[in-house]
């Protein structure tokens, strides 16, 4: 799972307006998602009182409890937003994020909407929709340092921070042999690592990185090179909202959701606010 791979703090004070640094090139990516020539039609929710959306309130920008408390982020505002194109009432409640799926499962509710990554295993016991987020791998490198570009010739004999055991390693390992992979404990430890120069180059969640990249902590270090890395065999298919497996008209009615959202510009809207520097 994603949880626990951000700093809530730093993602709050970006969220909240807190100083950050500009970020690199001309500004964030917004991801597209759908293909438009693919059209799909609105099912009939006539029949649909409310759509009750479960989420994790400790997540942030994803997922996490805003100043008066209320779930927000930017999957509880996609799912807001979803209801508003389909014309029907949602509620969000916040669960402990472990206990999502198992409450979907007992029909606690109907749709999670959380960061909870696409997977073989995941589609095994749920309806899930098209991905609306993908966390892609990145690398950074202090900026005294940063090459022109980065290839596995470049990497090679160079240290490389990871998180030990994570997929980031594994990949590494897998597609830059020649790298010399540096294993720490948790994000945190990697970062102080590369700002020490203890090692030459970071790899991990860009979405983490670049909110640690244009925050104070990071006090303008470092930037990314290369990449971005999207290989699903690593680092997962995305993030979608799950529904129970016989829920399958609501499924479509998701996805159609979430195509009439990216062609009318509320998707990226919704994405610049709560993602405001790049990671693609």
């Amino acid at each position: 799972m994603f949880k626990g791979s951000l700093l809530g703090v730093l993602a709050l004070l970006v969220l909240l307006g807190g100083p950050v640094f500009a970020a690199e090139g001309s500004g964030p990516v917004v991801p597209n998602f759908w293909d438009t020539r693919t059209r799909i039609e609105k099912p009939d929710l006539s029949w649909v009182r409310v759509v009750r959306v479960m989420t994790d309130d400790e997540f942030p920008p994803l997922h996490f409890a805003g100043p008066d408390g209320v779930p927000t982020g930017f999957a509880v505002e996609l799912a807001r937003a979803a209801c508003e194109v389909l014309s029907v009432a949602c509620t969000i409640q916040a669960r402990r994020f472990d206990t999502l799926l198992p409450a979907l499962e007992a029909g606690h509710g109907d749709v999670v909407a959380a960061g909870i990554p696409v997977t073989a295993t995941l589609r095994e016991g749920f309806a899930v929709t098209f991905p609306f987020h993908r966390m892609p791998a990145r690398f950074v490198v202090r900026r005294e340092k940063a090459p022109d570009r980065l290839t596995p010739e470049v990497l090679a004999g160079h240290t490389v921070a990871v998180i030990a055991d994570s997929a980031h390693e594994a990949f590494l390992k897998a597609y830059f042999p020649e790298a010399e992979a540096k294993p720490y404990a948790n994000l945190i430890a990697a970062r102080e690592a590369l700002r020490a120069g203890e090692v030459d180059y970071l790899f991990g969640d860009g979405m983490s990185l670049a909110l640690w990249l244009n925050g104070r902590v990071a006090d303008d270090c470092c930037r990314f090179v290369g990449g971005p890395y999207l290989e699903s065999r690593y680092f997962g298919e995305g993030v979608g909202f799950v529904l129970r497996k016989d829920d399958k008209v609501l499924r479509r009615a998701f996805d159609y959701a979430l195509q009439r959202l990216w062609e009318n510009g509320t998707y990226t809207e919704l994405y610049l606010r709560y993602f405001p520097v790049g990671f693609y």
